[in-house]
């Protein structure tokens, strides 16, 4: 084993952080610039949830009861939640499809042969897609006041939402991390990224009542992550669609969202960090 190995084994713990820290910025920088180089895995990422704001602010606009009301002007903003959250989750797909084409490249091995801490690798990947995600909702939001959107709460709580989302969108990305890791394609992790999202975000109060759903159907809706996420962001934005549901989850919709993004972030690096370690050595 090499010296320089050595040394990095007997750093003191405050040392060990601080390099962490240094180690994944310098991954999220490299992963930035790609991105940059790259515009149009950006542009693409744009282009789909404008074109789920535009169709279904048309299409299912006026046609649905929201709080007794069918207006258009109130379905747009009471879907405009689900739309930013759907948003950030489906980030995961393209962050295990980045993370199974690092390793199908080789890249992986590159960086095992350098002496840097071992969870900054997908530390800083995750990083560098959740600026993506931030830069997402940014454009995401200015076509959602276009279209008619409008939040009724402060300049805080509105902040308040977008960084809930962003914690989701950040909790999320460590589940891709897990999946790029655990195929052996770009491919595979992009289609196994997805195909699990879809029952996530439609089984949910994002696009529809969840009080319309069969009981059984409701309940699995009320205490999905994803609907407390949804929810929180309603409640901030002072949008139509909040829930009379006694689930807790729903009563108190951002604690919810926190303590249900933290658990997955706590469960998924932890998972992700050890393929990440068995994969590399």
């Amino acid at each position: 084993m090499s010296a320089v190995t050595e040394s990095v084994r007997v750093v003191s713990p405050g040392n060990a952080f601080s390099r962490s820290v240094r180690d994944s910025l310098v991954v999220a920088k490299r992963n930035l610039i790609r991105m940059v180089r790259i515009p149009e895995v950006v542009i693409f990422g744009l282009i789909q949830p404008i074109m789920f704001v535009v169709l279904f602010s048309y299409v299912f606009g006026g046609s649905l009861d929201i709080g007794g009301s069918t207006s258009p002007q109130v379905y747009r903003e009471f879907l405009m939640a689900g739309i930013f959250a759907q948003t950030v989750t489906f980030a995961t797909a393209g962050a295990g499809a980045g993370i199974a084409e690092d390793m199908h490249k080789g890249l992986i091995d590159r960086f095992r042969s350098l002496p840097m801490a071992r969870g900054a690798v997908l530390t800083g990947r995750t990083l560098a897609d959740m600026v993506q995600t931030a830069l997402t909702l940014l454009v995401l939001a200015v076509v959602a006041l276009l279209v008619g959107w409008r939040t009724h709460t402060s300049v805080g709580e509105v902040l308040g939402a977008f960084g809930l989302l962003l914690l989701t969108g950040y909790a999320f990305t460590w589940i891709g991390a897990v999946i790029g890791l655990s195929v052996r394609t770009p491919e595979a992790a992009t289609s196994g990224g997805l195909v699990w999202l879809f029952p996530v975000t439609f089984v949910s109060n994002a696009f529809v009542d969840s009080s319309n759903m069969t009981p059984w159907l409701q309940h699995i809706a009320d205490w999905n992550p994803f609907s407390a996420t949804v929810q929180a962001c309603r409640v901030l934005f002072g949008n139509p669609g909040v829930s009379t549901s006694g689930a807790w989850p729903m009563q108190h919709p951002v604690w919810a969202s926190v303590m249900y993004s933290v658990l997955i972030i706590a469960i998924f690096r932890t998972l992700a960090v050890r393929k990440y370690r068995s994969a590399a050595a």
